[in-house]
This record gives C-alpha cells, structure tokens and sequence, in this order.
C-alpha cells in the first residue's frame, strides 16, 4: 500500500469507523484521484498537443510567462499601434497569449478570415447555433426595407433636435463639443422611436431609461478592462456588479412594461385589426415585428426572448452607430475637400424642397457621401474585432490548420489597416470606395462583420449614419479640434477622454424645420 494511503487509513481509523466503512471511503478517495489525474494528465496532453499544431503560426516576442501579450496589447492608442506593427510584420495570421494557457489566433488578411466566418455550427460566442438560427430567421423581417423605410423620419426628427441643441450653444462663430456624447444621446433618441414608438426626450431632459443604457455601456467598458471581474460569481460581489444589476432591472422594466401592453392591445383587436391600425399612421416598430413574428411550426417568440432582442438592440445599437458618426465627422473635419464635397451633393440633392429632410430614396443618391461613411468605417471601425471558437478544425488557404477548441479573433481593424490589402492604409481616401472599383475583397472591408453571422441591423445603421451625416453637413462646418483624438478600443471603438470637434453653424436657425412624426410619450 502507497504510504498516503497507509497515512489516510490510519486517520480513516483514528475516527473510530468500522474496517469495510474505512476500506469504502479510501476505495473512493482513491478512485476520486485518479480521476482527478487523469483529467489532468489528459488536459495537459491536449495542450501540448494544441501548442504543437499552433508552431506554425509566427509570435510577437513581447511575451510573458504570466500575462502572456495581454501587457503589450492594451485598449489604448499605444497599443493600437502595436497591434498595427504586428499586422505589418505578419500580414495574415498570427498567436497572441491571453494568459500561460490560453493561445489567441489572430486573424488579419481577407483569404484567411474567409473559412473562419464562412463555417456553420455555435461559431458565435454569445448564443448557441439552434437558437441562434431560429431568432435570426425570426428577427430579418424587422430589417426588410419596407420596415425601415418609415423610420427614417424618426432619424431625421432625432438629427434636428441634436441640431437645435448645437445651435444654442453656440455663441460665437463656432463651439467646441464632445461629439460623441451628443450623438450618443441622439441615436438612443432615435432607438426609442424605432424600437417602442416611445419619445422620452431624452435629448432634451433626463430619462431614467435612457440613463440606465448610458451606465451599462460605461461599466461594460470598465468591466472588460479588469479581467478578474470576467467570473460572475466575483462580478456581482463588487459595487460595479451591483450597480450593473440595478441599471439591468431598470432598462428589463421598461421593456417588460412596452412589451406587455403591446400584447395586451394585440389580443384585444388580433393580429389583423393590429396591423390594419398601424398602417393608418402609426410606425410597426420592432416590438411590434418580434411579437407578430412565427417561425415554421408557428412558435412565437416569448416575453423574455423579445426582451433580450429589443434590449440588445438598444444596448448594441446606440454605440455603434454613434462611434461610426462620429469618426466620420472627425476624419471630414481633416479633409475639408471632402466635407465641401458632401456638402454639395446634399444640397443639389435637396434644392427647390420646402423642409430639409432626407427621405428614404435619398439614401442611394448621396454616392460620395456614401463612399465618405464606408471609408471612415475602414478607417475607424466601430467594433475592433470579433471572436469566434472553432467547432471544428479550420484549413487555412495555405494548409495551416487552426485545431478544434481555439478561440479565433478576427481583427477587423488588422484588416482594415493591413498594408497588404488596402495601399497606403493610414490615409482617408474615400475613392477607394468608388462603386467602379471591383478590386475590393468583400471580406476586405468589415464594419459589419460577414458571413452567416454578420450584423442583421446592417442596412438600418447605414440608413441612420446616411441622415444625420448628410443634415449634419448640411448645416454645419465640422472643424478639428486642437488636441487629436488618442483612440481607445473598448467595447466599440471611442476616443479618450472624449471626441472633441468644432462645429459652425453655416445658416440661420429659422430655415431650420424640424418634422415631428407621432410617437408615445412621456
């Protein structure tokens, strides 16, 4: 006998218990250890191996042997630039570690994200690929053009308040703001009206909603920075866990409350007499498309799934439309060629009208401007990167594989500024984006993500960026601030200490109409 278990048996009987009890209890102390062993024995054995298949990827040589490359790639302008070195140097694919353990391929080039986002099954970190599948085949006709063809007066309604709160704060010929704190407020202004016919004026007072969503933002961002806070159980023992939870009880109350007297409305006339009423003037906006929605066996969603969506939606929505304006008004404050440029088409597209409205066919007759947004998308992408595990091994273009169980991060901001696929990749140049040039990837440009999974909400972001930069230029000159922006990517992409520009009114307020399209309130 081992002298552990010599040691153990003793001890088994220093507690008075009879031979067969003791003889039981070591037999499954034993058995219990081994297995212990064992799974550890075989973990040890799959990372070896796992460490093996991934030699042939190059490393940064900045490495740890505790934090592994998580000091070198930090959410700062520093280490934006150090991932640029690395995108430089290793073009297409390349291993960073989070940890001694835990091995990050980092994904760069357009050929070799391809067989990435191109494969099926739970790729998706978030959600598992039954559900997954399911809730996006229920959620597309929110998206159909026809939906959100009416929700472009509401951007346009959103744009105009936003813009008459410039006008009042500026008293000379221009005003420094924080661009981005406005425009956050105007598209969450803009999400309420679209996803619960709701008017909170939240632009123009304070609303306990709309301040829970701005506080889960904040601490989502605060939350990805400290990776020990990563474990719920930890999470939800600190101040920032508890407010967290109460900024998530307060925005599933509001929701909770839209959703069911919507469906108390939607019993009492039926689905038919439903729609018939939203068609005589009012907007079917999301909760309206989630409720009536059926998949093929004729489930309906339940309460608690149309919350999760409209909530995420909200949540996702507001940031990363707000980040894509933004830089958009930054890099045409560099480029006041190009802002001239906008501004033209704008106003050759609205002459001889009596209110300055950008109206749905609008959308695709501002081609420059177009090529303006999508080129600031490459430039600053709101979202940085994506991560994907692989459910299957995963064959590069080259041979390479990529073994079952490793997380992938697809950095669309490596690909967005990878020397290989877009020339002189620093330099704002929206011609690149010039409808006759064929030479772009498709995976080359990636705002939106791609592939099955890709951003449902694509063509609604569009819309929206397309109005309230058109207005914007329309009404103002964006110029650059003294101190440059010092990028810093979060949960999107934001600027330290805020976005600073300069804006000046270009004509009197009193040409300015604002259109007040119905909606609830307050």
């Amino acid at each position: 006998m081992l002298p552990e278990s010599k040691w153990l048996s003793h001890q088994l009987g220093l507690l008075g218990l009879e031979p067969k009890v003791s003889s039981a209890l070591l037999l499954i102390f034993l058995a219990f250890s081994t297995w212990i062993l064992g799974k550890g024995l075989i973990c040890i054995h799959q990372f070896r191996t796992n460490c093996q298949w991934l030699r042939c990827f190059p490393e940064p040589p900045e490495w740890h042997w505790l934090n592994g490359h998580a000091g070198v790639i930090k959410p700062s302008e520093e280490g934006i630039k150090r991932v640029l070195q690395f995108v430089a140097a290793f073009r297409e694919v390349f291993v960073m570690w989070g940890g001694p353990f835990f091995p990050i391929v980092f994904i760069c080039h357009p050929d070799y994200i391809k067989p990435l986002l191109s494969a099926s099954g739970d790729g998706l970190l978030l959600s598992s690929g039954d559900k997954w599948s399911r809730h996006r085949r229920l959620l597309t006709p929110a998206f159909h053009f026809d939906i959100l063809k009416p929700y472009v007066k509401f951007f346009n309604q959103s744009t105009d308040i936003m813009h008459m709160k410039w006008r009042h704060l500026c008293v000379g010929d221009n005003v420094r703001l924080n661009i981005f704190e406005h425009i956050s407020l105007m598209t969450l202004d803009s999400l309420q009206k679209c996803v619960f016919s709701h008017d909170s004026h939240c632009q123009e007072k304070p609303s306990s909603y709309i301040s829970a969503i701005l506080e889960l933002s904040a601490l989502v961002s605060r939350r990805n920075n400290q990776p020990l806070l990563y474990w719920n159980s930890l999470y939800y023992l600190t101040s920032q866990g508890r407010h967290f939870s109460r900024a998530c009880n307060a925005v599933h109350v509001f929701t909770d409350d839209v959703i069911q007297n919507r469906r108390r409305v939607l019993a009492e006339q039926g689905s038919e007499a439903f729609l018939r009423n939203k068609r005589k003037g009012k907007t079917l906006d999301f909760i309206d498309v989630l409720l009536l929605a059926k998949d093929e066996d004729g489930k309906a969603l339940s309460d608690e799934d149309i919350r999760a969506e409209a909530d995420t939606f909200m949540f996702e929505g507001h940031d990363t439309t707000a980040s894509g304006l933004s830089w958009a008004l930054y890099n045409l404050s560099q480029h006041q060629e190009y802002q001239d440029r906008c501004r033209q088409e704008i106003q050759e597209l609205l002459k001889g009208r009596q209110l300055e409205e950008i109206e749905w066919d609008d959308l695709s007759q501002m081609p420059f401007l177009t090529m303006c947004i999508k080129e600031s998308l490459r430039l600053h992408p709101p979202v940085v990167a994506i991560a994907r595990r692989c459910t299957k091994d995963i064959k590069l273009p080259d041979g390479r594989i990529i073994p079952k169980g490793n997380t992938c991060l697809v950095s669309i901001f490596g690909t967005h500024h990878n020397p290989t696929v877009w020339p002189n990749p620093e330099v704002y140049d929206p011609n690149r984006f010039d409808p006759n040039n064929t030479q772009i990837s498709p995976l080359a440009f990636l705002p939106f993500s791609a592939g099955p999974r890709n951003c449902i909400g694509q063509n609604f972001a569009m819309a929206e960026l397309k109005v309230a930069l058109a207005l914007t230029l329309l009404r103002f000159r964006i110029l650059p601030d003294e101190h440059p922006p010092r990028r810093k990517p979060e949960v999107i992409l934001r600027s330290e200490d805020g976005l600073w520009l300069r804006v000046e009114p270009l004509q009197h307020p009193s040409t300015l109409e604002i259109h007040t399209p119905e909606t609830s309130q307050d």
